[in-house]
């Protein structure tokens, strides 16, 4: 049997993870001593790496207990080949995003001479190939990945507070609805 500190060291993942999945109710441990500590077995350690595969395929934890719980060999293939088709999607927004800057990276002096203004911008965007939502998945990768470059970014495009809040706000309620 193994503490919670043995199991995230055999899985090296941290204690907090451990705990972290115990408390989304994907891992309980075989049984809790008189004095609180908890105990596991070969069968949460498997279970905790199976979790961890998971994860490591960008499954979101509400997704993992279902298949945890069914167990169902068909369930998880289509769990998994439809997490292929998301990040097949991300791929194709990233080669997007690569394009846009290669034609923005033709006019570099677009951005140095502060001539790039919102309009500029996704007209660039559009003739990557953007459309409205491959724009709001750029923002929503922008904010997520840098948002004080995001919000620089933005600032230089000479649009009101208000609409870069927005911009923003959008990107962030998007990054919210696909994490839950």
């Amino acid at each position: 049997m193994l503490t919670v500190t043995g199991l995230a060291k055999q899985c090296n993942v941290s204690r907090t993870t451990v705990l972290y999945y115990e408390r989304m109710k994907l891992l309980t441990p075989a049984h809790r001593s008189e004095n609180g500590y908890r105990w596991y077995g070969d069968e949460e350690k498997q279970r905790l790496q199976s979790i961890l595969s998971y994860r490591a395929f960008g499954l979101p934890v509400s997704e993992i207990a279902t298949l945890l719980e069914t167990n169902n060999k068909s369930t998880q293939q289509h769990a998994l080949q439809e997490q292929f088709k998301v990040i097949e999607r991300e791929i194709e927004g990233l080669r997007q995003q690569q394009k846009a800057i290669v034609m923005l990276l033709e006019e570099p002096s677009l951005i140095e001479d502060n001539q790039l203004t919102k309009e500029r911008w996704v007209m660039i965007m559009e003739q990557a190939g953007f459309d409205e939502q491959d724009m709001q998945n750029w923002h929503v990768q922008f904010e997520q990945r840098e948002p004080s470059a995001h919000q620089a970014f933005l600032e230089s495009l000479n649009i009101t507070s208000e609409e870069i809040c927005k911009i923003r706000s959008d990107a962030k309620t998007a990054l919210n609805n696909k994490l839950s």
